[in-house]
């Protein structure tokens, strides 16, 4: 299996990626600001349930197909960031409902359709599909075989500290939201400006390069 060097020195280049914000994290935050701290712990369980689909993937072989495939890559790219701008669209329009979600109406909002948002944008985001594709297997050791079963275990690692991260983000996020909801009209701006994130955030999501 993989060695703890290994182990280690992935973690920390890992670390470096995820405490860097990016598509998953501004997500968890527009989601916390926009629904609270519950949405925001279930938007984190589907980024993470999304993000190791990716570990996945590359331990079998797809995710290199993918990072070769500028085709593949940029419809996946552009699918993900297209999703981001509908979910920006409706947050803007609904904005001024946010109320209910401190009724008993909002919190009848299905948290499987929160989960599987989350996992969406966790799947399709560019960041994490580049950094599993090109980075993840520099730290297989080939020589001790088994190499999709070390694929996985780095993932798990990366994920763990995903996780908490996102967690963070969410708490804190969620948190400067009940100030907010004490006002309608705070409220309402968070939603406004929740959905204005998503939207620019789905527009750099698309507007992501590649170097070939």
């Amino acid at each position: 299996m993989v060695s703890a060097d290994r182990l280690l020195a992935f973690a920390a280049m890992s670390s470096l990626l995820i405490v860097i914000p990016g598509p998953s994290v501004l997500f968890v935050i527009g989601r916390a600001l926009a629904q609270g701290r519950r949405a925001a712990l279930t938007t984190v369980a589907g980024n993470t349930t999304g993000a190791y689909a990716l570990v996945v993937a590359v331990a079998f072989g797809v995710g290199a197909v993918v990072e070769r495939s500028v085709l593949l890559f940029t419809l996946l790219k552009l699918a993900g960031a297209a999703y981001l701008v509908f979910l920006g669209v409706r947050a803007w329009r609904e904005r001024g409902s946010l109320r209910a979600a401190f009724s008993a109406a909002g919190a009848a909002r299905s948290g499987l359709r929160t989960f599987w948002e989350g996992f969406t944008v966790g799947v399709t985001n560019p960041k994490t599909i580049v950094f599993f594709a090109a980075v993840l297997p520099q730290f297989v050791d080939r020589g001790q075989g088994r190499v999709p079963a070390q694929m996985l275990l780095l993932g798990l690692v990366f994920n763990l500290i995903a996780v908490v991260s996102d967690m963070a983000w969410g708490l804190v996020a969620a948190t400067a939201r009940d100030w907010f909801a004490r006002s309608p009209q705070r409220l309402s701006l968070v939603g406004g400006v929740g959905g204005i994130a998503m939207i620019g955030l789905g527009v750099t999501v698309a507007a992501t390069g590649r170097k070939d």
